[in-house]
């Protein structure tokens, strides 16, 4: 007999605290299996990477190893590595590209994940935990059960990777532990970079050596290019393109716009040295850009470097000169812009903002001279970028402009992302405590055609989208003494840090906040820049960091005007409170805890009533409920959570309700009521799928089956664990159950 309602299976409705109801075992359960969920992602596979080309010659032993690799690697139940290792731009990605549409696409037919490490690098290391994110929501898992730890994520991945047969490629690979964090449990990693990796040999990758074209190879593809072209021509071109695929296309593309020219006057141009080289540290960049540099491979290995591609550095540099030399004013200066960028990538609205004219057509011919691509991305606006060895050029040629020019478009750049993050911070988390004022401009001053973006899902997206050049142009900014942009950009990304668990990156720039808030003299700043610090710190597991952070803003909080800033410093003390008490065993030592944490969320709840702060004390009312039902004080955590409850249904703080439900089941469970807990965690499932907070709704699920096994309750139990079972195959942590023979 189940003690769940008032009879076996009658729908009688006992009143509870919060707007909750009992009501018998047969009608729970039917209402838990009428909960709406969204619809599970498109099975498509993922296909991601750069679509091959249709012109492509030669190369004829290196696809034949990459064949004969990965059909040996497929066979085997174990993950391969194929290691595909030449100078920058010698076209290592598009024999990749080739070589999936020809046959690796069939041998691993789950799908096929893409990320070019050079986007995620920042001072020599790769930002793992940023990829692993990106692979899983590709992988179909929702945004909201994606976690904040790469050790968390890296275990989800092999979860949700782990009946999968996949292919990843991964580009610009400087170190084995950043290949080896990306292999999938099953299935082939492929990966480019410029010179070898002897461990990843010794744990037996495949190395495929590309090398510049030769002069027949290269004389083909020039042919095929440009059909009347002749062959002895052909030849001079490729010899002085060094046969590197980048520059030759480059020349041809060049030659292509300007059909009174031929093929001779590009090689009597190029050979009298009409365009010029470079200067020396122009070659020299060229050459760190194309692995140059580094002399001959690490243990002799794979030799990339050395005087073979000094030459095709400077011929590649002669070639860029060339081209850039020729291109109409409008996009000499696009080329200047993409120099000067702290990022690697831009949207025609970033360029606009910063002074460019004809930006379209600019960017037309950037694209048709195969200086700029178009980079692969799910989010609305194009983005831009030049491949890394023209990046490395038009980098080099900014450093000719003169210093006040180059530090305007600087500044250009930085207030462009200082108002647009600001305009996603507020769409994104609306009415919150900030310290800045709201942007000068609107949003709609931001994007020339169409708003950045319109609504709390697509600020968050675009925000996504920009992460890297956001914490970039942070970077940049700091290093040119612009503090107010820093701590600003700072404050307005803890909307996309909090939401999307990018807490390294909080850190990051959290740390250059507090520089810049002292530069500044802003002890409100500062304390506001260690707290988010703290708090990413905490949520990565690292209490000592998150306390140290908080003891140096607590000796400023005299200094600070509002009394918010207090609060969120004790809500972060009281949280770090609950969990070092959850990781002690003895009970009289959590009920220490709990009692330290309850007096802090006090603290942090009278400040936001000074103020009034309605959402402030809601929240800070929900962590005192939290507080004592650690310390075992059920009663007076659902006095306060009715009061929290009221406070958010008048001021229509929604999101809120969920969370004060599920806190206050664990109450009644306290109490002994299981009719009552059930009653308040079916209200918080209600709630959460009427939000699409997915994953409070499976915490909710959880704990209603937790509590069905405890009250004997098999079918509500049964409900409860299928609709879990479909809620989370819908968000993508779980295969779709195959069809029925």
């Amino acid at each position: 007999m189940s003690s769940l309602g008032t009879d076996g299976g009658g729908a009688t409705y006992n009143s509870v605290s919060g707007d909750a109801v009992v009501v018998g075992p047969l009608l729970m359960a039917q209402h838990i299996e009428g909960i709406q969920l969204p619809p599970a992602a498109p099975a498509a596979p993922p296909c991601q990477g750069p679509p091959p080309t249709r012109v492509f010659v030669n190369r004829t032993e290196e696809l034949a190893g990459l064949r004969d690799a990965a059909l040996a690697l497929a066979a085997d139940p174990e993950p391969g590595v194929v290691m595909v290792v030449g100078v920058g731009g010698v076209g290592k990605t598009q024999l990749v590209a080739q070589a999936v549409r020809r046959e690796l696409a069939q041998l691993f037919p789950d799908g096929r994940l893409y990320v070019d490490l050079e986007d995620h690098r920042r001072d020599g290391a790769v930002d793992l935990a940023a990829v692993l994110g990106g692979f899983l929501r590709a992988l179909g898992v929702h945004k909201d059960y994606v976690p904040g730890r790469l050790a968390e994520r890296t275990a989800l991945f092999r979860s949700v990777a782990a009946p999968l047969r996949l292919l990843v490629k991964v580009d610009n690979v400087q170190h084995a532990p950043e290949a080896r964090a990306l292999v999938p449990p099953q299935g082939l990693l492929v990966v480019t970079g410029r010179r070898a990796l002897p461990s990843l040999l010794m744990d037996g990758a495949v190395l495929i050596d590309v090398a510049p074209l030769d002069d027949r190879a290269g004389t083909e593809l020039v042919r095929r290019w440009y059909a009347d072209a002749d062959e002895g021509t052909a030849t001079d071109v490729v010899r002085l393109c060094a046969g590197h695929p980048l520059a030759l296309r480059a020349a041809v593309e060049w030659l292509a716009a300007r059909p009174q020219l031929t093929l001779d006057d590009v090689v009597r141009d190029l050979t009298a040295g009409r365009y010029g080289t470079g200067d020396d540290g122009a070659r020299e960049a060229m050459g760190v850009a194309m692995g140059a540099s580094g002399g001959p491979a690490q243990d002799g290995v794979g030799a990339s470097g050395g005087p073979a591609q000094d030459g095709v550095g400077e011929a590649v540099d002669a070639v860029l000169d060339a081209v850039v030399a020729e291109v109409s004013d409008d996009t000499r200066h696009l080329y200047d812009l993409f120099g000067v960028l702290p990022g690697t990538t831009a949207t025609a609205d970033l360029l606009r903002a910063v002074g460019a004219t004809r930006v379209d057509a600019g960017l037309g011919e950037l694209l048709s001279s195969r200086l700029a691509v178009l980079v692969e991305s799910a989010d609305r606006p194009q983005r831009y970028r030049l491949h890394d060895v023209v990046r490395a050029h038009a980098r080099q040629c900014a450093r000719a402009l003169p210093e006040e020019r180059r530090r305007s478009l600087l500044r250009l750049v930085v207030d462009f992302y200082a108002d647009a993050a600001a305009h996603g911070d507020a769409l994104v988390l609306g009415a919150r405590f900030r310290i800045q004022p709201p942007p000068v401009r609107p949003l709609a001053e931001l994007g020339a055609k169409e708003a950045l973006f319109t609504g709390s899902a697509d600020a968050l997206e675009w925000l996504d989208a920009e992460r890297d050049n956001l914490q970039a142009v942070i970077r940049v900014a700091a290093d040119e003494g612009w503090h107010q942009e820093v701590w600003r950009l700072c404050e307005s990304l803890w909307a996309l840090y909090h939401s999307r668990k990018h807490l390294a990156d909080c850190v990051e720039s959290g740390l250059l906040g507090i520089e810049a808030a002292q530069h500044e003299a802003r002890p409100d700043v500062e304390i506001r820049m260690r707290n988010q610090v703290a708090r990413a710190a905490y949520e990565l597991g690292d209490l000592d960091r998150a306390e140290s952070q908080l003891d140096a803003a607590a000796g400023l909080l005299e200094l600070a005007g509002d009394p918010r800033l207090s609060g969120v410093v004790w809500e972060s003390r009281g949280l770090i409170a609950l969990a070092r008490g959850r990781s002690e065993e003895s009970p009289h030592a959590m009920g220490e805890r709990a009692e330290e944490a309850r007096q802090l969320f006090e603290r942090a709840l009278a400040a936001n009533r000074a103020v009034p702060d309605p959402h402030g004390v809601v929240v800070q009312s929900y962590n005192v409920a939290q507080a004592l039902v650690a310390g075992e004080r059920w009663t007076d955590a659902l006095g306060v959570l009715d009061e929290a409850a009221e406070v958010a249904r008048t001021t229509g703080d929604e999101p809120m309700l969920p969370r004060i439900d599920l806190v206050r089941a664990q109450s009644f469970v306290g109490l002994g009521s299981l009719d009552r807990a059930v009653a308040a965690t079916v209200a918080a499932a209600d709630r959460a799928a009427s939000l699409k907070q997915f994953a409070k709704l499976d915490q909710a699920l959880e704990l209603l089956a937790a509590l069905a096994d405890r009250a004997e309750d098999r079918p509500l139990r049964a409900a409860c664990e299928e609709k879990l079972r479909e809620l989370r195959r819908n968000m993508g942590l779980e295969p779709p159950a195959a069809p029925p023979a």
